[in-house]
């Protein structure tokens, strides 16, 4: 197992180092313009600067704010919720009109509603985070849950087990596959509405940073705030891996 993990590293650091060379030769050749292709070296030096004595330290912290607070609001809210009706066939019946109608709203359509009622403020991003992040969540979450072996239902019932009970100790198990992948889905949604909030509300994080980089030409510093999205994202996918990993262990062992 040790083996195959280097390995797997391995070729990820292949594939990274693949990836700089390329760029840098693209830029060495000036294929594209640097005004809007920074070298890799121009990037790094704009990302320790930024990061050691500028501003992107402190953007970087409050965009992962908005992102973790979004995602644990709907991670609350689709859990609870998909529990409540994935358990119950007549919950099921009334509510998936509503859902069918709801989920293909992409939360992009719901921001200019969000602004009429919140206007330009964190409490605007966060909504809106929450809002795209439930989704996944809550979907996964009911499809688990209805999912459930009917032959344990009838257990639960000789056993005298309420509903929190049937959840928690049944339904639950037999979901957390679903749920534990839609949580690793709604990080990321939670991470680009972040950005995209604070594009659009001129909040300060990385998104109003890489905005004004861009509309002043500082190519380098756009493409320094790109690279720490995409260690945000890398970071926070593989943290939920391993715990999904570890919750999982007892699936792996009975196979």
């Amino acid at each position: 197992m040790t083996g195959f993990s280097f390995r797997k590293f391995g070729l990820g650091l292949s594939g990274l180092a693949a990836f700089l060379l390329i760029w840098k030769l693209v830029t060495d050749a000036k294929i594209v313009s640097p005004i809007f292709l920074p070298g890799p070296e121009r990037t790094f030096t704009a990302l320790m600067n930024g990061l050691a004595g500028g501003p992107l330290l402190g953007q970087t912290v409050e965009t992962v704010e908005r992102m973790l607070l979004g995602w644990l609001l709907a991670s609350l809210v689709g859990i609870l919720l998909g529990a409540l009706i994935g358990v119950s066939r007549r919950a099921r019946t009334y509510i998936a009109p509503t859902l069918e109608l709801l989920r293909p709203l992409p939360a992009s359509a719901m921001i200019p509603i969000a602004i009429a009622f919140l206007g330009f403020s964190d409490q605007m991003v966060l909504v809106v985070i929450a809002f795209g992040a439930l989704w996944p969540m809550l979907l996964a979450t009911i499809h688990g849950f209805a999912a459930m072996e009917p032959r344990l239902y009838e257990v639960s019932a000789v056993l005298g087990l309420n509903r929190l009970q049937v959840i928690w100790k049944l339904a639950l198990p037999s979901a957390m596959p679903m749920v534990l992948a839609s949580l690793r889905l709604g990080l990321t949604i939670s991470l680009i509405l972040a950005v995209v909030g604070e594009m659009l509300a001129s909040r300060e994080g990385l998104g109003q940073s890489i905005l004004l980089a861009s509309r002043s030409f500082r190519s380098a510093d756009l493409f320094a705030g790109i690279v720490i999205l995409g260690a945000i994202g890398l970071i926070g996918s593989r943290l939920l891996s391993m715990a999904e990993r570890r919750l999982l262990r007892w699936q792996a062992s009975s196979r």
